[in-house]
This record gives C-alpha cells, sequence and structure tokens, in this order.
C-alpha cells in the first residue's frame, strides 16, 4: 500500500542519485521505527490480561525493534520509568480486546472502545514476538524500496507523512489477522465511512421519487358547451304563454290557438324568440349583415322539440315571393319524417308555402314531380320546405336535375345523435356542397349567391350572400366536440336542460343535486325494472297483461325476429288484443296499427327500436323493455315514448339476473339512480304456466307453416 501511494505521487520519474536523497532515505527509515517501537509497546500492555502485565514489568521482559529479546532489557526500564508497570496492574472493568479489534488497538484503551468477545484468553508472548519482528522487518524492506523513489518538494514530504498513517493501518490489520487467522477483519469506522462516500458528482437531481396520486384530466369543452343556456325540466312548473313570446305573427299565434295550444313549453319558449331573432332581417341576410349563429338543443323527450323550429321556420318564410328551398329537415326514419312533415303542413296551410316529404315511400319519379318542374326557361322549384330521410335525399341532389340548394336557409337535423352515429356524415357533406354549388349559367347574377365562408376580405362583401344556418335538436345531443366538429357549426349556442340543482337541507346549506347526469328524462316518468330468467320473461309479459290488467303497452325487443316471435305467442296465448310494428310491414299497414293504438283498439304494441326515436305515440301508459338495451341513448328513447308533454308514465324493464350489474351501472354512469327494483314472485306465474305450454305449441307449428310458405 506504501508503495503504491508513494508511486502514485512519484510517476514514474527518473531515479535521482546523491548524498541529499539517501539522507533523506535514512531519517525516514529511522521514523517509521520508532513509530513501530511505540505502536508494539501500547500493543503489548493493552492485549496482557491483568496478570500477565505485573509479570512482564517485573521480570523486565522487553522487545527490540529487531525483534530481538536481549538487547530490550536497557530500554524497558526507560518505558517503565515514564509509565509505571503499577499502571498496567489496574483492574479492567471490559473484557480483554481480541486480535480482530488490532486495527483499533493503538487507540483503543484511551478512547475507552470495546473488547473482542474472548474471555479468560491470555495472549502468547511469542506470538507477539513473532508478528513483531515480521511487521519489523517487512517495514524496514518496503521503506529501502520507496527510498528510491523522487520527492522533488516539500508537499510531496506532506502527502508521503499522509501515506503513512494510511500504511500503519493497513499494518496493525495484517498483525490481527496474523495473530488470530480464524477471526474476520472489521473495517474501522472511520475507514468505512471514507469509503462510503461517492464521488463529487456535477449531475443534479430535479424532483423526487415519491410516488404521488395522479390526478384526473378534466376534460376541456369549448366556451359554448361549458356555458350553455340552461331550459327549466319541469314542464307544468314553467308554461310560458304564447303571446307573451315576442315577435310571434299574429297569424301563427292564431293557429296555435286553434290546435289548442295556449302555453309553450321551457324549450320552445327559449328556442323560437332564438331562432326568430337570427332572421330578424329577412331570411336574405343575416342580422347587422353578419352570418347568423348556429343553434343546438338538448332536451328530453316530449318536450316540444319539434314546434321549436316549426314555427319560427314558417314565420321567416312567410313573405317569400318566389318558391325555392329554404329550409331542408333531415331525419333518421320514415316515420319521423312523417311526422314532421304533418306538423308542418298544419302551421303551412293558408300561406302558400309547400312543404314535399321525400323517403322513398313513393316512386322516385313521382317524388321528383313534387320536387322539381320543367318549363321552357328552366326548371322550377315546387318546394319551400323539404323533409326527407338522408339516403332518399341524396340519390336526389344527384339524380335529380333541377333540384339545388343553393338558396337554402335553414338546415335542421333532427336526432343530431343518431345522424353522426350512423355515419351519415357523407350525407351532411353533401348537403353542404350542394348549398354552396355555384351555378353556371350564363343568365344567372352573382346577387345573393353563396360562397363557402372565409376570412372577410372586400371582394367577399361587395355583395349580400344568403347565410346557411343549421338547427341541430337530440334528446342525447352528444357532448363530445369532436364529433360535433364534424358539423362544422358556426358559433354555436346551446340550449340544454341537464345542469345540476341546488337543494337546500335543513341547516340552511344548498347542495348540488343530478351533478353527474347526462342526459333528463321527463319529469312525470317512474322507472322499475324486473330481475328474471329467459324462460319466465314471456310469463312475466302475460302477467303485466292479463294480472295486472296494463292497457296501451308499448314494448320494445332487439329484433325484427324476436318482436314477430313475442307477437305469435301472445297471439296464440289469447285474452290479448296485441300487433306487431317493425321495418318487415308495409308503410300504409304500419301507419294504420299505430292508428289502432292510439284509438285504444290495440292494448299491447310489439315493436323494434324503430318507433322509439322520436315518433310521438298517443296515450302510452306504460313501456316495456322486454329485452334490455344495450346502450343508454337507445334505454332513453324507448322509455321517452311514455311520459310526454308533461304526461305520467311508468317503463318496465325485463332484466336477466346476468345482466343486472350492467344494466345498473350503465344507468348510474348516465346519472340515472332513480330506478326501483320490482321483482314478481314465481307463485303469481304458476297459473299461467299450463296456457303457456300450449301457446308454445301452437307457436311451433305457425313457425313450420310461415317457413313453408317462404320455401313455395
Amino acid at each position: 500500500m506504501a508503495l503504491f501511494c508513494i508511486g502514485r505521487y512519484g510517476g514514474e520519474e527518473e531515479q535521482e542519485e546523491g548524498p541529499e536523497a539517501q539522507e533523506r532515505a535514512r531519517v525516514l527509515l529511522q521514523r517509521l521505527q520508532q513509530q513501530a517501537r511505540a505502536r508494539q509497546l501500547r500493543k503489548q500492555k493493552e492485549e496482557q490480561p491483568k496478570g500477565g502485565e505485573g509479570e512482564l514489568c517485573s521480570a523486565g521482559v522487553g522487545l527490540s525493534p529487531g525483534g530481538e529479546p536481549g538487547r530490550g532489557k536497557k530500554k524497558r526500564k526507560s518505558v517503565t520509568e515514564e509509565q509505571p508497570c503499577a499502571s498496567g496492574q489496574k483492574r479492567l472493568k471490559k473484557r480483554p480486546r481480541s486480535p480482530s479489534e488490532g486495527r483499533a488497538g493503538a487507540d483503543g484503551s484511551a478512547d475507552g472502545s470495546t473488547p473482542s468477545e474472548k474471555k479468560g484468553k491470555r495472549r502468547n508472548p511469542k506470538v507477539l514476538r513473532e508478528g513483531t519482528e515480521a511487521d519489523s522487518e517487512a517495514d524496514v524492506k518496503q521503506h529501502e524500496n520507496r527510498s528510491n523513489f523522487k520527492n522533488k518538494s516539500s508537499e510531496k514530504k506532506k502527502r508521503g507523512e499522509e501515506t503513512e498513517g494510511v500504511e500503519t493501518r493497513e499494518e496493525e490489520s495484517s498483525e490481527g489477522a496474523e495473530g488470530n487467522q480464524s477471526a474476520k477483519e472489521e473495517p474501522s469506522l472511520a475507514a468505512s465511512e471514507e469509503e462510503a462516500k461517492p464521488p463529487p458528482s456535477s449531475l443534479m437531481i430535479l424532483g423526487d421519487y415519491d410516488r404521488k396520486p395522479v390526478q384526473k384530466v378534466q376534460p376541456f369543452l369549448p366556451h359554448w358547451l361549458a356555458q350553455p343556456k340552461l331550459v327549466q325540466k319541469c314542464i307544468k312548473d314553467n308554461l310560458f304563454p304564447i303571446r307573451d313570446v315576442p315577435g310571434l305573427h299574429p297569424r301563427l299565434l292564431k293557429k296555435l290557438q286553434v290546435n289548442g295550444i295556449e302555453s309553450f313549453f321551457p324549450v320552445q319558449a327559449e328556442v323560437i324568440p332564438a331562432i326568430l331573432q337570427s332572421a330578424s332581417n329577412g331570411y336574405l341576410l343575416g342580422q347587422g349583415g353578419y352570418r347568423p349563429r348556429d343553434i343546438c338543443v338538448s332536451a328530453p323527450t316530449g318536450s316540444g322539440k319539434t314546434l321549436a323550429f316549426v314555427i319560427p321556420i314558417v314565420q321567416v318564410l312567410l313573405d317569400r315571393v318566389v318558391c325555392q328551398v329554404r329550409a331542408l329537415v333531415v331525419l333518421p326514419t320514415k316515420e319521423l319524417a312523417q311526422q314532421v312533415s304533418k306538423v308542418f303542413n298544419v302551421y303551412t296551410d293558408g300561406t302558400g308555402l309547400k312543404v314535399v316529404l321525400i323517403t322513398g315511400q313513393k316512386s322516385f319519379a313521382k317524388e321528383q314531380e313534387m320536387l322539381v318542374h320543367k318549363k321552357v326557361t328552366g326548371y322550377c322549384s315546387l318546394a319551400d320546405i323539404v323533409v326527407a330521410t338522408p339516403g332518399r335525399l341524396t340519390d336526389h341532389i344527384s339524380q335529380t336535375p333541377g333540384f339545388n340548394l343553393t338558396q337554402l336557409r335553414f338546415l335542421i337535423i333532427d336526432e343530431a345523435d343518431r345522424m353522426i352515429d350512423d355515419m351519415h356524415q357523407n350525407c351532411l357533406n353533401q348537403i353542404v356542397k350542394a348549398a354552396f354549388r355555384v351555378e353556371n349559367d350564363s343568365g344567372s347574377s352573382m346577387l345573393f349567391q353563396r360562397t363557402k365562408p372565409g376570412p372577410i376580405t372586400a371582394a367577399t362583401s361587395c355583395y349580400p350572400q344568403i347565410p346557411l344556418q343549421k338547427l341541430l335538436f337530440s334528446a342525447t345531443l352528444t357532448q363530445d366536440p369532436e364529433k360535433l366538429q364534424q358539423l362544422d357549426l358556426f358559433q354555436p349556442r346551446l340550449f340544454t336542460s341537464v345542469y345540476s340543482e341546488k337543494k337546500t337541507l335543513g341547516d340552511g346549506t344548498e347542495t348540488d343535486q343530478d351533478t353527474n347526469k347526462k342526459y333528463t328524462l321527463p319529469e312525470g316518468l317512474s322507472q322499475c325494472y324486473v330481475p328474471c330468467d329467459l324462460n319466465s320473461k314471456p310469463l312475466l309479459l302475460l302477467h303485466f297483461m292479463l294480472t295486472m290488467k296494463f292497457t296501451r303497452v308499448l314494448c320494445f325487443t332487439n329484433s325484427r325476429e324476436a318482436s314477430h316471435r313475442l307477437f305469435l305467442l301472445v297471439r296464440a296465448f289469447g285474452g290479448v288484443s296485441v300487433a306487431e310494428f317493425s321495418s318487415l310491414l308495409p308503410p300504409n299497414e304500419r301507419q294504420r296499427t299505430i292508428k289502432e293504438f292510439e284509438q285504444g283498439k290495440i292494448q299491447l304494441l310489439i315493436s323494434t327500436d324503430a318507433t322509439a326515436r322520436g315518433i310521438d305515440i298517443k296515450a302510452v301508459n306504460y313501456v316495456i323493455n322486454y329485452d334490455a338495451p344495450q346502450f343508454i341513448r337507445t334505454y332513453i328513447h324507448r322509455v321517452g315514448r311514455t311520459a310526454r308533454a308533461g304526461k305520467v308514465g311508468v317503463a318496465f324493464s325485463l332484466v336477466l339476473r346476468i345482466q343486472e350489474r350492467r344494466f345498473l351501472r350503465m344507468l348510474k354512469d348516465a346519472g340515472i339512480q332513480d330506478i326501483k327494483k320490482h321483482p314478481v314472485k314465481g307463485n303469481s306465474l304458476k297459473p299461467l304456466v299450463q296456457r303457456y305450454e300450449e301457446a308454445l305449441c301452437n307457436l311451433e307449428k305457425t313457425i313450420k307453416n310461415e317457413r313453408a310458405q317462404k320455401r313455395a
């Protein structure tokens, strides 16, 4: 170790011969010998037991630095004069030190350090002599070799003295190892601390490794979604007289009164003035010459959304001179389109406005004749308001000559969430493209021609343009900005009834209610679910109709096949006036079925989701989900067929026990928590079992006959 340290500081420099170098080596050697003698004497006194120290002192036995016992007698006297032998006879309070603690032997007794665990064993003087002789010889050899290296300056001498301390510690550890080879070396506290210190680093650690709770990212909504215009949920307590609505035309007021409408619902009272205000300067120009803002409405089923856009559109178009397609209403189903068309016909009667329905129920040529008329000067439009389904509308845009939407002022998308989810985006793109199509006729004027919205420049402002305003309506309007962005809305305004209500507690504090609600249901709706198994579902339906005496029940299934089989089974059972409603039936038969149901001739109407969207079937007392809906929007629209326009209704859902947990979680995630469990005991179903089994046999025969007829 000493050679390594000196070599480290000396490097590979050339050796210097001369009397000065030899003198320095001799002085250094003497100094080391003196340190070795002092260290050996301290070890002897510390390691000898209490009886042995007195004997050694009286006998005058000593060790010379060279390991010769005879030469150490005189120096023993001088040492004993400075440190009397009586001091070595003091009683030791602690156990004698073991050789494994030899590294701290030089300072152990002075510091009061703990001795080794060996008890009653005495140190053999011969072993000590052999160890010290080997140490002295090793020291002499090491220092003779070290004297051959160069020490140029005094700084190197000081560094050499520092390395001597390291050398002495290493020599002490080697002595302890020779004295007792079985004992393990224990590094000193100072040496371990020096070794444990890592080298200084220039790196800086930013932060720490403490675990912190992950913060949930809150969704960022645009301003119009985050702060909508709130609409009251309660219909009965917030009716608004029709005469108090500003700007309503007297002719329309009279029409409303003739149809028995004296008050508007909350949605109608908010949306009608907003649309009228956007067209206060007429349908040819926006307010102040600017493009009007688009409007989105999200309100419960049966809250009057259809009338909310029919009234203002009819009023805006009352003063039109030339017949052009000014309003286009796009709906997802034929039945809903027929219903909206009827409402338009009621309020356009006697005004000169023409409403055309294109849903595919008539031939394509017949619908073309209803839309356009060919003259010598060209094609002229025969429709002011067009009510259409997406598929049929795109066919007419691409295949009907003379049918154009360049004068379109209002684009109404009812059930907008379904239009987005059912991938009708291509239809919407075609509508917008047709609305901004530039006519290439030589005689056409650029007056009131429309260009795609863009930056306002002098060129775009040199002539007026007909603005295109989009109106979106739905009971389950999505709040996903990414989906709404597909509609390319312009500074939209949102009217919604989904908001938190504050409830005052007994202590006067207010708490928010319904904070997690995503959708709203009619106020008079009561919800129940019945846990059951697959075999008991038909019996439960028959139990409700025959035992509980339910009337005017609308029953929903998930498929047309399930609807047809359930209809055949109930008809075979007997005792219930039942009918089915699905897309397999022709349009005339479906209209007749709905009419008979509204008149009370049919008590149970089994349907698919064809009647779940927007269709207003009057006087539905009960809704039964024979098959549990898979999506929350389907559930919202199904149960929304009852309790419409502020009336009362009940919705039952037959839920399999394996579906119960998922069904309740779906409702809870949507903020619907007021559904009640309505179990039905098995004893109440036993009277129906025998007759039910007979009906099953008849059902099997009927299905076989139907299959045979299809094959024939």
